[in-house]
């Protein structure tokens, strides 16, 4: 990799690891603040929008070929996020003040941080068996509780989907709506869980 390319995934790490772990300080705040966990998108939601936004960047790095993975990979990790900030928190102010936001939230953004440390340390040439070892160990189990939490806000948003007829002007052209999309997912999601406990 060139020194430019490193500079620049060093940067870019070191921002999103910065970025997440104030976004992280501000979801806190919000628990300690209110007493409860329902004002994590109040405290934090603008600024994680920012941050996952820039995140696809990573789609390009792969497209271009700065970084081994290729694009589908960042693709598949964002998408679900971007779907929970821009497509559900953006438009439903009704599920906003959920506590599956606040742990959605907190899950994220501890991931994100122990990643973009890692790969930054990466682009230095750390090599730490601490840092690798607390980056996949704590991906078992904090991935896992993202995922659940951006499945479960989708099943609660699903009625104000249909009712605001969300992305209508994208749709309209289509012969779906996004309530359709969405239920769709949750529907596949469910099925391939009973069918697996039951395999």
């Amino acid at each position: 990799m060139s020194e430019i390319s490193n500079l620049y995934l060093f940067s870019y790490n070191s921002l999103q690891a910065f970025g997440w772990a104030i976004s992280l300080f501000k979801v806190l705040c919000s628990l300690l603040a209110t007493k409860s966990f329902h004002a994590a998108y109040a405290f934090a939601g603008e600024q994680l929008r920012i941050f996952q936004g820039l995140a696809l960047l990573e789609i390009i790095h792969g497209a271009i070929g700065i970084v081994p993975n290729g694009p589908f990979l960042p693709f598949l990790q964002l998408i679900g996020r971007i779907h929970c900030l821009h497509a559900t928190l953006s438009f439903i102010d009704e599920v906003r003040d959920s506590p599956t936001v606040f742990v959605m939230f907190v899950a994220w953004c501890s991931t994100e941080i122990i990643r973009y440390v890692y790969y930054a340390a990466n682009c230095v040439g750390i090599d730490s068996p601490l840092l690798t070892y607390i980056r996949y160990s704590a991906f078992i189990v904090l991935y896992p509780i993202g995922v659940t939490g951006e499945f479960w806000l989708t099943c609660i948003a699903l009625p104000y989907y249909k009712k605001y007829i969300i992305y209508a002007d994208f749709f309209g052209y289509l012969p779906l709506s996004y309530y359709r999309f969405a239920l769709g997912i949750v529907e596949v999601v469910e099925k391939s869980n009973y069918s697996s406990e039951y395999a």
